[in-house]
């Protein structure tokens, strides 16, 4: 594995080379020689979209982890990061070289290329699957990914308009929110940047400019408030540095596009940061601040006592400035900074679970485990990664539990997020809140400082509708798997019910089949249980008749199948995880019906007198005979067609008619309308048919009511 005496190292090693001597033993150092010489040898011939050796690239994604002061396998991983992938170099190879743990960094950065996939976004939503679990097993993985990167998007230039435009998209939508998500602002905000320059490159070019122009005409103005802020801080014997801050192109256009303001707008404010030793000193320069321009009120921050989500720690405040804009101000120790820039990396020792970890790579493991074990449930990698997006916000929302434990949710996240947050078996018997000691609904927004306790039931469980009320992934994959879970039992009672029925009608019970005829019939139709054929007849994937024929066969009973009444099946209206309720007659208890088996949708409920049964009749194998139970729950859907008076409150009149008989009206719509009358379609909830002719009744007394009647008829 040596390299050859005459062998020549570039300048870019050599440069390398010297940064990792100010931190590095020797020996660590020529290991790194002696990787960059088998990443060459192995990318030998191959060269950028530019027309540069390829070899270039690693070594300045190794280059840009070295600033960072990574160790010397992250150094050796990144150097090697393509081998698997492109060059015919064997893992067993670098393991040999270079020892296990580089060759599992390597793995980890890989991507997916040898499977095939359907398509390029089902192959990269794969590809970071299979990184995020890296990253659970080393945290160094996704700072080569992120490294590798960033210098793909300094070099884009090369690649084609298409490329460059989805690559750009995928650093914005990805891989600068984990950026920020790990505490590395460095890396994101140039990764914001650059992606924003290569799919806007006018809006970029003229934001750039206009940036440049405003901070020409106040150079002044900004010196005068440094010059006042450090020489009150030298007054208070408190040391420090202060430097102004400025907007980037992304994070001005982003500001501008999502708070609709003007440029100007955006750029009409002062930005500072003060950087002491101690963190108290923090506090005594707040203070010292405070007493030289005025606080705006509610607009200072404490994340050093509560820090974000990545680590970051920094008072913040906005104080009215001497030149008529606000002058924003951050505060933070010399610790604080490095750890705000680099995140996870800021004075990088890789630590061992033995080991205490700075707070940002605490932070990160306990975010990336609460992924994986989120990826762990969904069985579709798109839809994962649709969850990460959604989790990867750029503000939090901080909150107290009862006993003080703080949580850190996604900003918008409701009282159900919360209660996810707390435990997967609150969340999902979860019914109502207690925001600040006051009684909330579960789909209230939470704000930062709140103290928020959740009530529970032991009956309660999830509904669809919950997946509304929730914004982070953490609750969306629990509220979902719960659901599906709640789904196959009802499937598998609702079928169970079904095959009964149509073996009563072939003169045989379940009981009554033979094992071995059940077992063959199972393997035939590739169902591991009983279970699973049963949920897929309530799905409408299989005929309940064509299961029972087969099945009847091998039954030990004499004679042909006895030709008897078919027993209904009868619904509690508790069955909505596989049964659904016709749009076109919206049957309610009392109505007579009939099931329609719809492949993939499960039994669909008709009225018997449904316009369109008579399309249903023309397949007998599919309707499936039903009956309402004695106990029946739940709200049902019916349209109601009333002709009223055209006057102004007569829809004022009708809702309240209705709300007094105690129902709930879901749209509201005008159907026909003249000089005297209008037509309106209600769409209403109620309970049977009794509460429907209540419904009814009451709206039929209102005086400005002309007909009211149910729709269809």
């Amino acid at each position: 594995m040596n390299a050859p005496a005459s062998a020549t190292v570039p300048n870019d090693v050599l440069a390398l080379e010297q940064r990792l001597a100010n931190y590095l033993p020797d020996d660590q150092v020529a290991l790194v020689r002696e990787a960059y010489f088998t990443g060459a040898r192995a990318h030998a011939g191959q060269t950028r979209k530019s027309g540069e050796p390829y070899i270039t690239h690693p070594v300045a994604v190794a280059a840009i982890l070295a600033e960072l002061g990574m160790d010397a396998q992250t150094i050796i991983a990144a150097i090697l990061h393509d081998t698997l992938e492109d060059t015919p170099l064997p893992r067993a190879e670098i393991e040999s070289a270079f020892g296990a743990t580089v060759a599992e960094l390597v793995d980890g950065v890989t991507k997916l290329d040898k499977v095939k996939f359907r398509n390029q976004q089902d192959a990269a939503a794969e590809s970071f699957r299979k990184m995020l679990l890296a990253m659970a097993r080393d945290l160094r993985v996704i700072l080569i990914k992120l490294a590798d990167r960033l210098h793909n998007m300094r070099t884009l230039g090369s690649m084609a308009p298409a490329s460059r435009r989805r690559i750009a998209r995928e650093t914005l939508d990805i891989y600068a929110p984990i950026a920020q998500r790990l505490g590395m602002n460095k890396f994101r905000s140039e990764l914001q940047d650059l992606g924003f320059r290569a799919l806007y490159p006018d809006r970029y070019r003229i934001i750039v400019e206009r940036i440049k122009g405003v901070l020409g005409n106040r150079r002044e103005a900004m010196g005068k408030i440094e010059s006042a802020l450090a020489a009150k801080l030298v007054a208070e014997h408190v040391p420090s540095r202060v430097m102004s801050r400025v907007k980037t192109p992304y994070s001005t256009y982003s500001k501008m596009h999502a708070e609709h303001k003007t440029f100007n707008q955006v750029m009409d404010v002062y930005g500072f940061r003060v950087v002491v030793e101690e963190t108290m000193q923090c506090y005594h320069a707040l203070g010292a601040i405070h007493s030289l321009f005025k606080p705006l009120d509610a607009r200072f921050r404490d994340f050093i006592a509560i820090p974000k989500a990545n680590g970051y720690q920094s008072l913040h405040t906005v104080l009215f400035g001497p030149f008529g804009a606000p002058i924003e101000i951050q505060i933070r120790t010399e610790e604080m900074d490095q750890a705000a820039e680099r995140g996870v990396a800021a004075h990088w020792v890789y630590k061992t679970s033995r080991e205490p970890a700075n707070a940002a790579q605490t932070r990160a493991r306990e975010w990336i485990a609460s992924m994986v074990e989120t990826q762990a449930r969904e069985a579709s990698s798109a839809e994962f990664l649709e969850n990460v997006k959604v989790d990867l916000f750029p503000d939090e929302v901080y909150l107290f539990s009862p006993k003080g434990k703080i949580f850190s949710l996604p900003r918008n996240a409701t009282a159900l997020d919360y209660a996810y947050f707390v435990h997967t078996d609150v969340g999902n018997h979860a019914v109502a809140a207690r925001v600040d000691k006051k009684l909330a609904p579960l789909r209230t927004r939470l704000n930062s400082g709140e103290t928020v306790e959740i009530i529970t039931a032991p009956s309660a469980q999830p509904n669809p509708q919950w997946l509304e009320w929730v914004v982070s992934a953490r609750a969306r994959v629990a509220i979902r798997n719960n659901l599906k879970h709640l789904q196959h039992e009802d499937a598998v009672e609702l079928g169970h019910r079904m095959l009964d029925r149509a073996l009563e009608a072939q003169g045989v019970t379940l009981d009554a089949i033979p094992l071995k005829t059940l077992d063959r019939y199972l393997a035939d139709a590739k169902f591991k249980r009983l279970e699973d054929l049963l949920a897929d007849i309530a799905l409408g994937n299989r005929m309940p008749d064509q299961v029972a024929i087969a099945l009847a066969e091998g039954a030990a009973h004499s004679g042909k199948p006895v030709s008897r009444a078919r027993e209904k099946v009868l619904i509690t209206g508790s069955e909505r995880g596989v049964l659904s309720f016709g749009q076109c007659c919206h049957p309610v208890p009392g109505d007579e019906i009939f099931g329609h088996l719809s492949q993939g949708k499960g039994v669909v409920v008709h009225r018997m007198d449904c316009p369109n049964a008579a399309d249903y009749r023309k397949a007998p194998e599919r309707m499936i005979a039903m009956a309402w139970d004695r106990e029946v729950t739940g709200d049902y859907r019916v349209r109601l067609r009333i002709v009223v008076e055209n006057k102004p409150g007569v829809l004022a009149t009708i809702a309240a008619a209705i709300a007094e008989a105690e129902s709930n009206i879901e749209n509201v719509e005008y159907q026909d309308r003249d000089l005297n009358t209008s037509t309106l379609m209600f769409t209403i909830e109620v309970f049977d048919r009794k509460h429907l002719e209540d419904v009814m009744n009451r709206v039929r007394r209102a005086s400005v009511v002309h007909d009211v009647h149910r729709y269809p008829v």
